[in-house]
């Protein structure tokens, strides 16, 4: 696919998400990078602010296999990766393929279950490959996790492990509607508009299928990147591991990240060549979540986005 026929589909693709989703383009747009250069992501957000539905709709408008696990206590990774069953009938064990066995998967909640369940998405996140009683059985090319939690409610949860924590490429925001936005909403779930009839029905239309999302990720390497700006996102993520509020800094998975994230920014943004204010923008969805603050200073009140915010300041921006 040529560059501008690429941009066209992925303004055709926002748009078609937005017929839903109402009053979240920026999360709209880093769902999209997140699975133009085939990573994962992790949405935050309260309950209510369409975390489930915007992976949906993102599975439909890209037409694309959609599985949704709801992460309890009780989840077993069994229920995720599936488990061979004996068939009486065949005299052998037929292998009943668990839901990540997809091409989008959302991991609803995914804080809710313990670690050894958490753990067993590790594999498929990584390698996109699955091992089910010393078998390893593989996923689709487009396999992306989209996991959400819930940022205030912590009673019966478990926190993420940093290892996997640092397979999400970024974490995805997702607050509240504006006062129009939620007008709009509330205005539309009186009629046949209401975001989950329009959903359901013909009105959003698949315009991506996975030989045109096979060709966008290899067309990321169409996006030019000079020597200057491959340094200046290697010296912020290094800044990190030095900086005396932050205990764990970023590893070199984050330096990959966020040189991948910033050339997708480019594209959705109609560019073929990637600038500083792309890293200043990717900066905190890419690298946020693999940070870790000296206790001390985060009951002081400091936070990860004002950390961070000091980083692109002191680091020299190249010319």
């Amino acid at each position: 696919m040529q560059l501008e026929e690429i941009k066209q589909t992925l303004i055709r693709a926002r748009l078609e998400t937005e017929k839903v989703i109402i009053g979240q383009r920026d999360v709209i747009d880093m769902a999209l990078i997140t699975i133009i250069t085939g990573h994962h992501a992790l949405i935050e957000g309260v309950p209510g602010v369409a975390k489930t539905l915007l992976v949906r709709t993102l599975g439909k408008v890209l037409g694309c296999d959609t599985q949704r696990i709801q992460f309890t206590p009780d989840l077993m990774p069994a229920d995720i990766t599936g488990t061979n069953v004996f068939n009486l009938k065949d005299n052998e064990f037929t292998l009943i393929q668990g839901p990540v066995f997809t091409t989008f998967l959302l991991a609803d909640e995914i804080n809710r279950a313990p670690a050894k369940t958490q753990s067993a998405l590790l594999q498929a996140m990584q390698e996109r490959k699955v091992t089910i009683d010393r078998a390893t059985h593989s996923l689709s090319a487009h396999f992306t996790v989209f996991a959400t939690q819930n940022p205030i409610e912590y009673e019966g949860t478990y926190p993420l492990p940093e290892a996997q924590k640092d397979r999400f490429m970024m974490k995805i925001p997702m607050s509240c509607p504006r006062y129009e936005e939620e007008l709009t909403l509330a205005e539309r779930m009186l009629g046949p508009e209401a975001p989950e009839a329009v959903l359901a029905g013909d009105t959003v239309q698949a315009v991506i299928g996975g030989e045109e999302l096979t060709a966008i990720q290899t067309a990321l390497q169409a996006v030019t990147v000079r020597r200057e700006i491959i340094e200046y996102i290697v010296n912020i993520v290094r800044e990190t591991r030095a900086t005396g509020t932050i205990l764990v800094g970023a590893g070199p998975r984050a330096t990959q990240s966020l040189l991948l994230a910033c050339r997708a920014h480019a594209l959705m943004a109609e560019r073929d060549f990637v600038t500083p204010d792309d890293i200043k923008r990717m900066a905190l969805p890419v690298l946020g979540h693999r940070l870790i603050l000296h206790p001390e200073f985060e009951i002081e009140g400091l936070s990860v986005e004002e950390v961070i915010s000091d980083l692109l300041r002191e680091v020299a921006v190249p010319r």
